[in-house]
């Protein structure tokens, strides 16, 4: 692994930076996280690399194996892996995050879009193991673990540089920054030609201070306190949610395969040939395929008295059913995610509906732990107070009236924006604006949680103010 030292070791040689770049690249997409993040994110685009690189085999008669073209060879990927990763990040972020400051979020992001910007983080981290959040200027920008490589201090195991590449194609021109503390480097390597230097370091942020007559424009650089790179990790092992329910899922998906193979291959219908022993594996595929298109075969048997017979079994459905249900148990459970079918009967309580979100909160606490993280290395590359952590709301499904009753229930005890906080049918924002028409209305007046409060009186016999 190449580290910071040996990128300061090489001075400002242009041959042994760019040497050192591309050395970068190369040891990052050799590396474990960099193989794991790339089968992840096709996992995450439903693609199932296991399946999709499984191949029926058939045996000549000299043994050699070659492609069966000729039987079914159904490939289905469920999408469990997706599934799991957009449950996580709506059920922390989906309603976005809160700051006591509202102007911090507008400093972090441009265009106040910082909540998306987490979203999309938190995916690419819980895909990929982790995603590199880059402030650029006025915004966040971001990199996936497959396009950027971080280079580490010996001494500290801080990042304190990093490589960041893409390329159109595989013949098209390479496109490569080298971003340091001072600065960055872009470079490029065409076709058949070494890497080299597109555009000289720079600093980070470039004010215009003067113009020149001729119209050139003099710009004053200035560079961020520390490296404006920062990792957001999706978990505290560092490492992709595909890790410890792949295999679970590619059982999961070959089982559900071989029974769409059966399915199509005619409710289990197989032949016996007598006086046949001179067919390879070969032969008797293309007897079966045959039969399955044209319905009939010529078996010009001689004196052999060469002969064919059906015989047809049925599908073992039951097993195979129960051992699906089987499998997506355990994947919910290993990946800790939210079964809405545990409450999909009935009317399910508040306490059913809890229990039922205990494994989804632990792990979104675990997330929640490195966004926060994340957020605050972001305030302070920013220069904002680093000491103020964020709230969020997260999204999941409730007994709205029960739970309304239960508030309502607790209202004299309670002032009126903690109840409005509390009702669980209003957004962030929509709580926001009602807190602003009961202070412009006043709080003498007969409003709709007045009413409701009661109504609490009169269900319980409490009388509010007592």
């Amino acid at each position: 692994m190449r580290t910071y030292q040996e990128l300061v070791a090489c001075g400002q040689s242009a041959a042994l930076r760019a040497d050192f770049v591309m050395g970068v690249i190369g040891e990052r997409k050799n590396s474990d996280t960099y193989r794991q993040a790339a089968i992840a994110q096709r996992y995450a685009k439903k693609e199932n690399v296991t399946i999709s690189n499984y191949r029926k085999l058939l045996y000549d008669i000299n043994g050699s194996a070659v492609p069966d073209n000729y039987s079914a060879n159904h490939k289905c990927a469920a999408a469990f892996f997706p599934k799991f990763v957009l449950q996580e990040v709506q059920y922390l972020l989906g309603n976005g995050c809160t700051f006591e400051d509202d102007t911090i979020k507008d400093k972090l992001q441009a265009n106040s879009d910082f909540d998306n910007v987490m979203q999309e983080a938190a995916r690419y981290a819980l895909v990929d193991g982790v995603c590199y959040g880059f402030r650029n200027l006025d915004h966040v920008e971001l990199f996936r673990a497959t396009e950027f490589a971080p280079v580490y201090d010996e001494e500290n195991g801080a990042i304190m540089a990093g490589v960041r590449w893409w390329q159109v194609d595989s013949g098209k021109p390479l496109r490569c920054t080298l971003y340091e503390i001072d600065g960055y480097t872009d470079y490029i390597r065409r076709e058949g030609e070494e890497l080299t230097i597109l555009r000289e370091k720079r600093a980070y942020k470039l004010t215009p201070v003067a113009m020149q007559d001729d119209g050139t424009v003099i710009y004053n650089g200035e560079n961020y306190p520390t490296f404006p790179i920062v990792p957001l990790y999706g978990n505290y092992e560092k490492q992709s949610e595909l890790i410890g329910i792949r295999e679970t899922i590619d059982c999961y998906d070959l089982i559900l395969s071989g029974f769409a193979n059966d399915l199509d291959e005619a409710s289990m219908l197989y032949w016996t040939l007598e006086n046949c022993g001179g067919m390879d594996d070969i032969d008797l595929a293309k007897f079966k395929q045959r039969m399955r298109t044209v319905g009939v075969a010529n078996l010009d048997g001689g004196d052999s008295g060469a002969k064919a017979e059906s015989h047809t079994i049925d599908v073992p459905y039951e097993s195979r059913k129960e051992y699906l249900d089987i499998l997506e148990r355990r994947l919910y459970d290993d990946a800790m995610a939210f079964d809405y079918k545990a409450i999909a009967s009935g009317a399910a309580t508040a306490t059913q509906i809890k229990a039922a979100y205990t494994n989804l909160n632990l792990k979104a606490n675990q997330l929640e732990y490195c966004v926060n993280r994340f957020i605050q290395a972001l305030c302070n590359v920013a220069g904002i107070d680093d000491t103020v952590i964020p709230t969020y709301k997260r999204d999941s499904i409730i007994n709205e009236m029960e739970a309304t009753q239960a508030i309502m229930l607790a209202a004299n005890y309670l002032d009126d924006e903690t109840i409005i906080n509390k009702l669980p049918f209003l957004t962030p924002d929509e709580v926001e604006a009602c807190l602003e028409r009961r202070n412009v209305e006043g709080s003498a007046m007969y409003t709709p949680l007045n009413a409701a409060q009661a109504g609490a009186e009169a269900n319980t016999g409490i009388v509010m103010g007592e």
